[in-house]
């Protein structure tokens, strides 16, 4: 049986590639849930609350936005807008393009080839960052990443796992149980 032994630099790609909410954001005016950025974002909840005054959205409920087959999930999902000027001689300003995202309670982020649960998350579209707070689990097929706060950096995919805890007592440090890739039938594995 051989041990794998891996770099922090792979660990950190293992993470990004393991952490799917780097594709939230396609760039700075629009939202991405999916690696397809042209289907629509369906979103629903059991209410809807509208501030228009401060370009928010509430969605609360078992709130779901849903695009192409990724879902983000959460208690509570609010969507902050840029206020633009008034158009048109209309009074005050309107809303407009998307500034960030909060999800808050229960949160699960999942496409096809991962699942990502943490307690919070909060896009921050003009930084290009993503923050998960909470006990935040990262699953990529049999891997796992554990951690209490993941920041990823959707424009570059680096990715940064925190923990509150440091040294061989902190229970709550980051960690990762990473399988080694499996082999198709009949090929053996090489040994380094």
């Amino acid at each position: 049986m051989g041990f794998m032994s891996m770099s922090k630099l792979e660990t950190i790609r293992w993470a990004a590639g393991a952490c799917a909410l780097v594709l939230l954001a396609a760039g700075p005016a629009s939202a991405q849930l999916s690696q397809n950025a042209d289907a629509p974002v369906d979103i629903t909840a059991d209410a809807l609350e509208v501030v228009n005054t401060q370009c928010l959205s509430i969605w609360s409920g078992s709130a779901e936005a849903l695009q192409d087959r990724t879902r983000l999930r959460a208690d509570v999902l609010k969507t902050y807008n840029k206020k633009a000027p008034a158009k048109g001689g209309a009074k005050g300003a309107s809303c407009g393009a998307l500034d960030r995202m909060e999800a808050i309670g229960n949160v699960y982020y999942v496409t096809p080839q991962q699942r990502v649960r943490g307690d919070a998350a909060d896009y921050d579209v003009a930084g290009e960052t993503i923050v998960i707070t909470g006990d935040v689990v990262a699953v990529n097929g049999q891997n796992v990443l554990r951690g209490e706060r993941l920041t990823v950096n959707v424009a570059t995919g680096d990715a940064q796992m925190e923990a509150n805890s440091k040294g061989r007592a902190g229970k709550a440090r980051p960690r990762a149980v990473i399988y080694p890739s499996q082999q198709p039938a009949g090929q053996s594995a090489q040994r380094r």
